[in-house]
């Protein structure tokens, strides 16, 4: 157990304590914009179906339902545009941070393999690349990478934390790159419903990847759309032949998702009135936010999509931090996420709308 744990990076969030309670003493309490972690309810019709499948004695099977399979299918043609899809195609999984932390050792990687992914990113991604013993590599264009030993490329559009979108373009270079190469392509796109200035595409799109999904697989998470963390709610497509090993690997390792879960999963798929409202909530949030910050000086920069705001003060990211949990805000530093955004700070919308009203006045 050592062994494995050794290989690992600190824990980050550890470190962000003291600043939170510092920022927890403000009289008028804490404004949390660090974690990101969803605030508004789950949407009744999805309460409803979990409630309505609660009586589940049974064993679920990791693939799910062939309900959950149809509706996997269904949103990945009408909302990623991709054509052709079968059930083949999709396999549910327990949230997508078990999916990216287990997936290099799921392939089967190990020493010698290569698993990359951008300079400022998601820390599991890393996280699973050390769990396996692979080497992790981080990039800013993937198709300066040396090939050789590369078994597994992440992409993630729109980027957490930066909020940057991959032009349909630039995917569909890098995808064909990959593919000449033998690249194995995930591309994490869990924040794909959640463009402000610009409409994200998926590699799932017939015109980043031809049409076929040899070698490219997207992931994706029903947890900041439909405000779903706590059901661990997620799902990825493309690829058949390695969705098909995955399965047969999860179903050994008994990774299933909970029956009443694959029911809510079913109605947040099939309803998009909900995920509209939630997108007017961000969009408020955001906007009030934004101009917050550049109205007390912050630069932002990318933050085009996601859930968060990616702003630079000019100083070491725990100087800003520090500076605003004074304020009684805690945001979380940029180094979080790779060395890169050492001088950043990620602001999550993922506050009640009072909350940020609060922030923005203490801005203000």
């Amino acid at each position: 157990m050592s062994a494995v744990s050794s290989r690992l990076p600190a824990f980050p969030w550890d470190k962000l304590e003291p600043y939170k309670a510092t920022a927890a003493a403000h009289p008028d309490g804490i404004v949390d914009l660090s974690v990101g972690t969803p605030v508004d309810p789950v949407p009744a019709i999805v309460q409803q179906a979990l409630i309505a499948a609660a009586d589940s004695p049974g064993y679920p099977t990791v693939w799910g339902t062939a309900a959950l399979r149809d509706a996997l299918v269904g949103w990945c043609e009408r909302r990623l545009g991709a054509v052709s899809f079968t059930h083949s195609n999709v396999l549910p999984v327990v949230g997508s941070k078990e999916l990216v932390a287990w997936l290099p050792t799921q392939l089967g990687l190990g020493a010698g393999d290569t698993v990359a992914y951008p300079r400022l990113a998601y820390p599991t991604y890393e996280v699973g690349a050390r769990l396996c013993g692979a080497t992790p590599v981080v990039y800013d264009d993937p198709t300066k990478l040396d090939p050789a030993g590369l078994k597994l490329l992440w992409l993630n559009s729109p980027s957490n934390p930066t909020g940057r979108v991959l032009p349909k373009g630039e995917l569909t270079r890098i995808v064909a790159w990959a593919r000449e190469h033998g690249v194995l392509v995930f591309s994490d796109e869990c924040y794909l419903e959640l463009g402000w200035e610009t409409e994200p595409v998926s590699v799932l799109h017939p015109d980043v990847c031809g049409g076929t999904y040899e070698g490219v697989v997207s992931v994706h998470s029903l947890s900041k759309r439909s405000n779903l963390a706590g059901y661990r709610a997620a799902f990825i497509a493309g690829d058949a032949a390695v969705l098909g090993e995955l399965l047969g690997i999860r179903k050994h390792g008994g990774m299933m998702t909970p029956a009443p879960v694959q029911a809510a999963t079913v109605a947040a798929l099939g309803d998009d009135t909900h995920v509209g409202e939630q997108r007017a909530r961000y969009a408020a949030r955001r906007s009030a936010l934004r101009e917050a910050l550049l109205g007390h000086g912050f630069r932002i920069e990318h933050s085009e999509a996601s859930l968060y705001l990616w702003a630079t003060r000019d100083e070491t990211c725990w100087d800003t931090v520090a500076y605003l949990a004074e304020l009684g805000i805690l945001v979380a530093p940029g180094d979080f996420y790779g060395a890169a955004g050492e001088r950043f700070v990620r602001v999550a919308l993922t506050a009640t709308d009072e909350r940020v009203e609060a922030a923005v006045k203490r801005l203000g």
